[in-house]
């Protein structure tokens, strides 16, 4: 059997080995697992952080997506609104320019009646002279055949 003496000496070293151990290895490993316990707790932390800051990105990527569309439509109305005024202003300007096109011509047309009807006029007055003058077989004065043509220019 074990000697008494025995068991008290590898009592006395297991206590000098315990308080040994307490002393030099125990604090340097609760110390390890506290700073692991610390880094851990962080580390979850900054996890939820970081979820929370990915929720709230994505909450401000949607209002700046959902700004961008509207800002997008409202630049693509502006754009049609502008195009319709361009095409409706294009549509007077053509009115306008056909209008003054038309006037011209209408112008040019009354003028253009009007010499003929003043050459018509001469053309008939000289041929009255002239069938006057056969018929008659008398000479008219140059002056009073001028006098003639404009009295007869005038009543026509």
């Amino acid at each position: 059997m074990v000697n008494f003496w025995t068991v008290i000496g590898i009592s006395v070293a297991f206590a000098a080995f315990v308080l040994i151990c307490r002393a030099y290895i125990w604090p340097p490993l609760i110390n390890a697992m506290r700073a692991r316990q610390e880094r851990i707790a962080q580390g979850l932390e900054n996890a939820e952080k970081a979820e929370e800051a990915l929720a709230k990105s994505n909450a401000d990527a949607e209002v700046l997506l959902r700004d961008a569309r509207a800002e997008g439509q409202r630049i693509i109305e502006q754009a049609r609104a502008q195009a319709t005024m361009a095409v409706e202003d294009a549509k007077d300007q053509a009115r306008e320019e056909g209008e003054r096109i038309l006037t011209t011509a209408r112008a040019e047309i009354t003028q253009e009646i009007n010499r003929a009807r003043e050459s018509l006029r001469q053309e008939v007055a000289y041929l009255a002279v002239v069938g006057a003058s056969r018929i008659l077989s008398s000479e008219i004065d140059r002056r009073k055949h001028s006098a003639m043509l404009e009295n007869l220019v005038r009543e026509l």
